[in-house]
């Protein structure tokens, strides 16, 4: 669970997951163009594809190939898994 919170503590990693709540399946320079053109930020493919490795390692993102593509895919499995621990109703 640590490698969740260290993904969520980056803002540029929080900001790749909202545009991949806005449009799940995502390829690298989709995701650089929006963050980009959305948010401005100027970050590298590179920049942006170590993000994505350290979300994909702690869990919130899937990747998928399709011939010579990578598809990026939110995965919120271990929110969840935060949620039920420590944020669901008591009895």
């Amino acid at each position: 669970m640590g490698d969740v919170f260290k993904a969520l503590a980056d803002a540029t990693r929080r900001t790749i997951l909202d545009e991949l709540t806005e449009q799940d399946g995502q390829t690298l320079f989709e995701l650089c163009a929006r963050l980009s053109g959305k948010h401005g930020l100027g970050s590298t493919r590179q920049a942006i594809s170590q993000h994505l490795d350290v979300l994909e390692a702690a869990g919130l993102v899937r990747v998928r190939r399709d011939g010579r593509y990578k598809f990026h895919d939110l995965d919120t499995a271990p929110l969840r898994e935060i949620h039920e621990r420590w944020l669901k109703e008591k009895p």
